[in-house]
């Protein structure tokens, strides 16, 4: 497809204004991904099935069948990375899109070449590349950054990629508190993200661990941040 190569990442873009899409598309492609474009919710599920894209590129002003909905759909299909798109830049819709278990967010109108090294960026973080080759340890708790999977006495972890950076940033030295700002620094360097977007993963991150049976490893530092408890 236009010079693609066949084992190139597969961005499925969720956009309902053709000139965007086709402009996203063309950009993609000059970048070396492959594309695929659905118009509407529903058609785009239907390619999450069929297609089984490495990347959503998603808006959340879609008809039918919103964006924040299809989000939802996709989370429970598995872990594919999600990027949201959106018109409308309040903080609470960045936050429940994020809450939901979106990668990352650009609000329109935005840089086409923004757009694309975002997409890089968290295809780098859903794949592991540039993180060290440690297993860590902290009590039940395993992070393997190498095969970018974390356990809890030996049952995986359902993650997002940026749940996951999170975590092994904070299992790297248990028991240091890291600051929202630092946490954003070291996990999403290339995002314009708000401090308050690492609330919504912690959120997100220390319900996993509760269900798995880690209690209170994660924990939530007043005024300041968050830390992984060490072990006793």
């Amino acid at each position: 497809m236009d010079g693609v190569p066949a084992g190139a990442a597969r961005v499925l873009v969720v956009e309902d204004e053709p000139q965007i899409a086709e402009t996203l598309e063309a950009y993609l492609r000059a970048s070396g991904f492959r594309t695929e474009r659905a118009a509407d919710g529903l058609r785009a599920l239907e390619l999450v099935r069929s297609a089984d894209p490495d990347l959503i590129l998603l808006d959340i002003m879609l008809p039918g069948l919103d964006g924040l909905e299809v989000l939802k759909a996709v989370r429970r299909y598995g872990r594919t990375p999600v990027i949201l798109v959106t018109a409308r830049s309040e903080e609470v819709d960045r936050l429940v899109g994020l809450e939901l278990g979106a990668d990352d967010y650009v609000v329109k109108p935005f840089s086409f070449r923004e757009v694309v090294a975002r997409v890089k960026a968290v295809l780098r973080r859903s794949r592991g590349e540039d993180v060290s080759e440690a297993v860590r340890r902290v009590g039940g708790l395993t992070v393997d950054e190498e095969k970018v999977r974390a356990s809890y006495d030996g049952s995986q972890l359902p993650l997002t990629a940026t749940e996951f950076r999170l975590l092994a940033c904070l299992a790297a030295t248990p028991g240091r508190v890291f600051s929202r700002a630092e946490l954003l620094e070291r996990t999403m360097p290339e995002s314009d993200a708000l401090e308050r977007t690492v609330d919504s993963h912690m959120r997100n991150l220390r319900r996993k661990l509760i269900d798995a049976g880690a209690g209170e490893l994660l924990e939530t530092v007043r005024s300041i941040g968050y830390r992984l408890s060490e072990p006793a």
